[in-house]
């Protein structure tokens, strides 16, 4: 598979370090450019919310797994990148080539305006900063007449270059190349010094002060990157949906998140896709499950959509007990077996 011992730093820095993780990731690109010509709009449809929830999951992971930020209001950053793409296609009549880097500008800046109180908070008191500011957006959401409140706004399709995007194929090769965009772009700033200062703050910040980091640059700065994510994520949605209500961005939109960061790992970017496909496909696979028990057992069918949450609820507990460093931990362990074996060691 390829030696991992580096003798450059240049090779030690490289995005894709061995022959094998290149020939798998052209695999894996080859297979997203044919699979949507078999998959059904429902199965695309999927993988569509999964892509949204992986730029989503991408950006709080840099906050709370690589930085050691508690935010549990990163669904009010979804919101505010949501409205703003809505409120400037509607209102002024802006691209989408506009209107979506705005929506992560302004999620991005209102994120360091909630990091700069946040400095002086840690752990369950910045969870509860975090969360006080999720509450004062969705009640922004539900009381603003521009808005129109709990009423909900339409959003115009995705339109790059005069051309409109309609299908779920289309949007499918659209947001799976925001997903990838977003991935690499993660990945580059942990191999930056940017990212190694997020790293040394969340393992120690005391130290990493004494080294000559500033942590308040810093922590600012992951709101502001990770609020810019949320932002980009929550602009995209809006445009796939055509139409957003601000129920879709309460508290549970964030505990989502978490959960994909945490059942998927914290503090790796493969945590981060993982846990998005994991958390996403869940509920569909209740769905799923219920469809095909309905017919046969139809108590146990309306058992299981009465249960969808407790289901839900049940497995993220299972995966945290047996799994807590999350599926990228599972990946981990397999790629070492598969390296040392037939040796135990």
């Amino acid at each position: 598979m390829g030696d991992k011992f580096q003798t450059s730093y240049k090779a030690d820095m490289a995005l894709f370090q061995t022959l094998w993780v290149k020939v798998w990731l052209g695999i894996f690109a080859a297979s997203l450019i044919v699979c949507p010509y078999f998959l059904s709009q429902y199965q695309l449809g999927i993988l569509n919310e999964i892509s949204i929830a992986v730029i989503g999951a991408l950006g709080l992971n840099l906050l709370i797994g690589y930085t050691g930020q508690i935010s549990l209001g990163h669904g009010a950053f979804v919101a505010i990148g949501a409205y703003t793409t809505a409120l400037t296609s509607a209102y002024w009549g802006l691209p989408f080539v506009v209107t979506l880097p705005l929506s992560g500008v302004m999620a991005a800046l209102l994120g360091m305006i909630v990091g700069v109180p946040a400095l002086r908070l840690k752990g369950l008191y910045l969870a509860l900063g975090t969360l006080a500011f999720g509450f004062i957006v969705e009640y922004v959401l539900f009381h603003w007449d521009l808005i129109q409140g709990d009423m909900g706004m339409a959003v115009k399709r995705i339109s790059i270059g005069g051309y409109e995007i309609r299908t779920e194929r289309d949007h499918f090769y659209c947001l799976t190349a925001f997903a990838v965009l977003a991935t690499l772009c993660s990945k580059n700033i942990i191999r930056s010094k940017i990212g190694r200062s997020f790293i040394a703050i969340r393992d120690r910040d005391i130290a990493a002060e004494a080294m000559g980091i500033p942590l308040a640059k810093y922590k600012v700065m992951a709101f502001g990157v990770s609020s810019f994510y949320a932002g980009i994520a929550g602009g995209l949605l809006a445009h796939y949906q055509k139409w957003i209500v601000p129920g879709s961005f309460d508290l549970s939109l964030s505990v989502t998140y978490i959960a994909m960061i945490v059942l998927g790992g914290l503090g790796t970017i493969l945590g981060s896709v993982l846990g998005a496909v994991l958390i996403t496909s869940i509920p569909h696979g209740i769905v799923y499950t219920t469809d095909l028990v309905k017919d046969t057992y139809p108590v146990l069918g309306s058992l299981i959509v009465d249960l969808k949450v407790g289901i839900f609820g049940l497995i993220v507990v299972l995966a945290l007990l047996f799994e807590p460093q999350g599926l990228a931990g599972i990946y981990r362990r397999v790629k070492l077996y598969w390296k040392t074996w037939p040796f135990r060691y």
